[in-house]
């Protein structure tokens, strides 16, 4: 069951890697292509519309043809993205290859945590499914890294490497090789219990339980599924529809998670990190090793969360994140608040101010990466009934690229107002997040799938159940 996880957790190390591998590339592309900061933004961000589309179609092709197919569709565009990417000529060229590049991470931020899910025990579930996060931070971290090494080879990210391309173009390139690991571990995948089961496909269902997932009672666990996953072999959008606001209740509460995830903020220290440290007087060196230092912790707090989910809990773990979160990110929204600004409009932070910042930004990364980062993609992956589990996800995940587009792309205008604009906005993003897991998130550590329901019975009452 670990192999198996972690072998499905390869797309979430390219949906890190290639979400933060812009960072140490953007001042190079700014200049390379002579962007405004606005249109940077745009550009920076746009492989996340590619997120939002890859995401939303993800789970109907998973639905239809499996949650196998769906990794390998992402691994070969990922592999074309990364090296159209690297030889872009133009930026309209690069931001094409940024696209297809998100439809990848969309559709593998969909299948990892629902297929990781619907074949692991209950037990392990929620440290199973938090691989999916793990394997996340991992890629940042590496992506991270290799811009680090590859800059510093080249004496500067805008500088010449290898063949003539410059350094921050081998930075997309070296994608390559990761995305065709993930492909050709995808094929030796076995696939989903449940996706069999809703295909009448029971013998091979019932060889995947025994063998990998630890059932004793198959048949009974067959019926169970069946069950619940209803008559109707079609699975649609309709599907999720309630009688409250058009969706059932539990899909709102899944799109909410999402969105809150996003409108933390967290986005903002990966993919513009480097940038923002050197803004407060960090050389461009200094600027990318406290990036990676950034990232280590949030690997490290990672491996914390896996350790305590199935033991703390889903719902307790994220009510501690949003108050950690609201703290560290209301502390530096106060340190920029005093960073004097020159006349070209660049803040400096003077003094004690510089390292409060500093400190308060990792107190950020662990607050999230303990609690909101992994557990929100572990609830995402368990908390909706059999059903529409694939449709739901994937819609809840094209929420959260929605939003995490948004983030992105207006940091640099807000920014340009004061940095303490954005940070004091994603700290009452923050605190409003404690309050919607208070009322309205369920706990679901050591709950069957086939226990989950849509939300529309009272709280009591599903609890009981």
């Amino acid at each position: 069951m670990i192999g198996i996880s972690v072998g499905a957790a390869l797309g979430g190390f390219l949906f890190g890697f290639d979400s933060s591998v812009i960072n140490g590339a953007v001042d190079s592309v700014q200049g390379a292509f002579s962007l405004s900061d606005a249109f940077t933004g745009f550009a920076v961000a746009s492989a996340l519309l590619g997120c939002a589309v890859g995401a939303w179609f993800a789970g109907g092709i998973a639905n239809r043809h499996g949650r196998i197919r769906v990794m390998v569709i992402s691994s070969i565009l990922f592999l074309i993205s990364a090296l159209g990417s690297g030889l872009a000529t133009g930026i309209w060229d690069l931001i094409g290859w940024r696209v297809l590049g998100g439809l990848a991470v969309g559709a593998a931020s969909v299948i990892a945590p629902a297929y990781i899910a619907e074949v692991s025990p209950s037990a392990f579930r929620g440290r199973l499914g938090s691989l999916q996060q793990f394997a996340i931070v991992i890629g940042i971290f590496t992506a991270l890294l290799s811009a680090q090494v590859l800059a510093m080879i080249a004496g500067g990210a805008a500088e010449e490497l290898w063949w003539g391309l410059e350094a921050w173009r081998w930075m997309f390139i070296v994608e390559a090789a990761p995305a065709l690991v993930y492909g050709l571990t995808a094929l030796r995948l076995p696939e989903s219990p449940r996706f069999l089961v809703g295909r009448g496909r029971d013998d091979e269902a019932a060889h995947i339980l025994a063998t990998y997932s630890g059932v004793e009672d198959v048949d009974a666990k067959i019926a169970q599924i069946r069950d619940s996953l209803g008559t109707d072999e079609k699975r649609s959008l309709s599907d999720l529809r309630g009688n409250r606001l058009g969706l059932k209740p539990i899909v709102w509460t899944g799109i909410l998670l999402s969105v809150f995830q996003q409108f933390v903020g967290i986005n903002v220290i990966f993919y513009y990190s480097t940038t923002l440290w050197r803004s407060v007087g960090f050389e461009e060196s200094q600027a990318f090793t406290t990036s990676t230092i950034t990232s280590v912790t949030n690997i490290v707090v990672t491996i914390i969360a896996i350790a305590l989910v199935d033991h703390i809990g889903r719902r307790r773990l994220l009510l501690i994140g949003s108050l950690g979160m609201t703290a560290s990110l209301g502390t530096m929204a106060v340190a920029f608040a005093n960073a004097s600004v020159d006349a070209e409009g660049a803040a400096t932070l003077s003094g004690v101010w510089g390292p409060i910042a500093l400190v308060a930004a990792n107190a950020f990364v662990v607050s999230f990466g303990a609690t909101w980062g992994p557990v929100v993609w572990v609830l995402l992956g368990e908390m909706f009934p059999n059903k529409i589990r694939a449709t739901a996800l994937a819609v809840a995940a094209a929420a959260q690229w929605l939003a995490n587009w948004t983030i992105t792309v207006s940091f640099p205008t807000l920014a340009g107002m004061g940095l303490q604009l954005p940070y004091a906005l994603y700290t009452a993003m923050a605190l409003l997040s404690f309050v919607f897991v208070y009322l309205r998130v369920e706990e679901t550590k050591g709950r069957e799938l086939e226990d989950m329901h849509d939300g529309s019975r009272p709280r009591r009452e599903a609890a009981t159940a």
